[in-house]
């Protein structure tokens, strides 16, 4: 079943400051700041919601179809991409812009400066749900704020299911909007922080949510997650990585779960934990989209973890 994944493609230019920021910035004098920061280790990955999403759903045979909007330097994505076969039907390129992409500077504490360029992001409420064929689920995941607001009324138009994620575009949005977001959506899925954001914006509850949608899912870290319903709340248990290396993008991968699960129909116990060891996998390696594994080995996995047969 392909899956539309509404969202951005980014490049992240990692930097390491082999140092503290803290030992360099003073206290008294951050109202004149002015420092430099000798960074000789970086690296250039792929990402944003949409490709982090898209990659982990080829990872489990799914058929994600990526929607969103690209600069002229998208060259090494696009080719990336193609040889993961993963569509590029829906991913439209402007020449006169930048690709999204985040400058992330990290130092011995693991704090971090970030600074991000949306680029062409900014210009894919160009893209339309209503002009794709064949999809039947989706995910309006983090982008353009014009764009979510008109991908999410265009899958309600068009009875697709799919969920909502706002991340970190929690920002853009009054309470009203995410009323409206909350009432159109199928599954609303955030973590523990901007669940508590999103109630206080709408003025809901956990259960006033939850009873709007089929489920609500908020995930919560080593804690593992949760999913209410209508009905009931099912507690998911966190799956446990091998190793820990980089937390970078383990909700996209978790999201992934959530759409593979449902889109084969698995019980929401099921989908949780498919959801929990796709973002254990993810936190094994460092970037996005570096982790490698087939159906079978992530089968194999999955009896591992929960002692049951996928």
């Amino acid at each position: 079943m392909s899956a539309l994944i509404c969202g951005s493609l980014a490049y992240d230019t990692i930097m390491v400051f082999e140092d503290r920021f803290r030992n360099h910035i003073l206290p008294d004098k951050v109202h004149m700041l002015n420092v430099a920061f000798l960074v000789p280790a970086m690296r250039r990955e792929f990402g944003g919601c949409a490709g982090n999403i898209a990659y982990n759903l080829k990872l489990l045979g799914g058929d994600p179809v990526p929607m969103a909007t690209v600069g002229a330097d998208f060259g090494p994505y696009r080719a990336h991409f193609e040889k993961l076969g993963i569509s590029l039907a829906h991913v439209r390129e402007l020449d006169d812009h930048f690709t999204a992409q985040a400058f992330i500077t990290t130092d011995l504490d693991d704090n971090q400066i970030t600074a991000f360029h949306p680029g062409a992001m900014m210009e894919s409420y160009r893209n339309h749900v209503r002009d794709v064929r064949g999809v039947k689920f989706g995910i309006v995941a983090p982008d353009g704020k014009a764009a979510m607001i008109q991908h999410a009324q265009q899958f309600a138009e068009q009875n697709i299911p799919f969920i909502f994620d706002p991340g970190q575009a929690m920002p853009l949005f009054n309470g009203q909007e995410f009323r409206h977001f909350i009432e159109m959506a199928d599954y609303v899925t955030v973590n523990d922080y901007e669940s508590e954001l999103l109630q206080e914006r709408t003025g809901w509850s956990v259960k006033e949510i939850a009873s709007r949608v089929d489920a609500y899912i908020v995930t919560r870290g080593a804690m593992g997650s949760l999913i209410h319903t209508r009905d009931e709340s099912v507690t998911i248990p966190a799956a446990v990585p091998r190793q820990l290396a980089d937390p970078t993008g383990c909700g996209d991968a978790y999201r992934a779960g959530l759409i593979f699960g449902l889109t084969n129909d698995y019980d929401l116990p099921t989908v949780g934990r498919i959801a929990s060891l796709m973002g254990a996998l993810k936190i094994e390696h460092a970037g996005t989209q570096n982790q490698s594994f087939t159906l079978d080995e992530f089968r194999d996995h999955f009896r591992e973890q929960f002692e049951y047969v996928l």
